[in-house]
């Protein structure tokens, strides 16, 4: 896509706190191989916008967001508001090498080892679900009333991400109040990130000029339904065949995909510290709230952290290629490109040590019943970021100063919000996501 129409262009990476960032340069200077500055520090830059104390890296040292062309778009039709060029970016030394901390450069090695270690390839998709803040009328969930309500918004959004390239699947009024989704189709798992990054901002672009307020927190205040991030993912061979798919076995996953699926459910707690990385994320995570309150794997089941996602077979469709996993744990504070990164190493662990498959369960389960089955997702965010400390396995996925960063980052800001009510955290995280 063709920058030249936009006298900027809007230079980005994602932050630790999924926070978009960068740096607008003239377009007619960014040319091929060109890139421009960024510095160390700005890793440790927390939710409420300060750098944190006691991180590794000081006023000195510099970097360099190199763009990749590829990711190249012109974000368009957002009323009263210029067409504005936006390019993603790798993070590098001065040299041009990859930088250990940097979160897509960790996707794309990640990617890496799943094909030449494994022989295979992920395709993803990513499900936003928001609140529209300033709605005043009481409408019905998933009704027509309700995705009314918001027109010519919805619309106007489902275009703009068209023409950005986002490719949205589908758009629609969900089960909470004035909440809504927007899903977006398939695509290589970088690109799957890259596109989470670019909807998020958009949706605000486009419901802001509007003079609409929205919010992706995981919960917009104590006692409503809870706004995830669902992760959809398949795994491919090198012949591109769905390497998640046994006719043969419980659920029609391959032995493979079951051994993936442990590996994500085995690392689970200490994930938690990534897919959940807010005080309010476990104020979502509770039973009952189909949402993921249970570590397993289920079949057709919301309230499991994996789910076997059903498959369309009216007309005599190949069931085959669409078999695939939904991780549900997820939510805005988690930055696209560790969440998958991690669901991927997590996954290849699974794989590199033959866990045994996990377990396909069928039907309604009870994640309020301990039992055998279900396992515990941490009930808090300390317990998440001390788990994820002390997990040598996960933690070794990672740039030492990355996790040394991160937990900084997020126990300041646990220590900043435990000093409020629930109702106030919801409000603090409802201001930054």
């Amino acid at each position: 896509m063709s920058l030249k129409k936009s006298p900027v262009t809007f230079v980005a990476t994602s932050d630790l706190c999924a926070i978009t960032k960068g740096r607008a340069v003239l377009t007619e200077d960014l040319k091929a191989g060109g890139s421009t500055g960024w510095v160390p520090a700005n890793l440790g830059i927390g939710a409420s916008g300060q750098i944190v104390d006691q991180i590794p890296f000081g006023s000195t040292g510099d970097l360099r967001l190199a763009p990749d062309p590829s990711t190249e778009r012109v974000i368009s039709g957002v009323p009263g508001r210029p067409d504005t060029a936006m390019v993603l970016a790798d993070i590098v030394t001065t040299d041009g090498q990859p930088w250990a901390c940097c979160p897509r450069t960790f996707l794309r090695e990640s990617v890496r080892t799943l094909r030449e270690e494994f022989g295979l390839t992920m395709e993803s998709a990513f499900e936003h679900e928001f609140m529209a803040l300033d709605v005043e009328d009481e409408h019905h969930p998933f009704s027509w009333r309700n995705f009314r309500a918001v027109e010519p918004i919805g619309s106007l959004l489902v275009s703009a991400m068209q023409a950005s390239g986002l490719e949205p699947e589908s758009w629609l009024a969900e089960y909470g109040r004035h909440q809504y989704e927007i899903t977006v189709s398939r695509a290589d798992a970088v690109a799957a990130a890259d596109r989470a990054v670019l909807v998020r901002d958009i949706v605000r672009d486009v419901f802001s000029a509007a003079g609409h307020r929205t919010t992706f927190s995981p919960m917009a205040s104590p006692g409503q339904s809870g706004n995830g991030v669902h992760v959809h993912f398949g795994l491919a061979d090198d012949q591109g065949r769905n390497a998640m798919f046994d006719p043969q076995r419980p659920g029609r996953l391959s032995e493979l995909g079951g051994r993936f699926a442990a590996g994500i459910l085995r690392h689970a707690g200490a994930l938690a510290a990534i897919f959940a990385p807010l005080s309010i994320s476990y104020l979502r995570l509770r039973p009952h709230q189909w949402s993921s309150a249970g570590v397993f794997l289920g079949l057709h089941n919301r309230e499991a952290l994996l789910r076997l996602c059903p498959t369309v077979e009216i007309g005599g469709k190949d069931p085959a290629p669409q078999l695939h996993l939904e991780f549900r744990g997820a939510d805005i504070g988690a930055n696209p490109w560790l969440l998958l990164g991690a669901l991927l190493q997590a996954g290849m662990d699974g794989l590199r040590t033959a866990m045994d498959p996990a377990e396909v369960q069928v039907g309604e389960v009870d994640p309020s019943d301990a039992g055998s089955v279900v396992g515990d997702l941490p009930h808090h965010l300390g317990q998440a970021l001390d788990l994820f400390e002390n997990d040598p396995v996960v933690r070794g996925w990672f740039a030492p100063d990355l996790v040394t960063t991160y937990l900084r980052i997020k126990r300041t800001e646990l220590a900043e919000v435990s000093r409020m009510s629930e109702a106030e955290q919801c409000a603090w995280y409802g201001r930054a996501y």
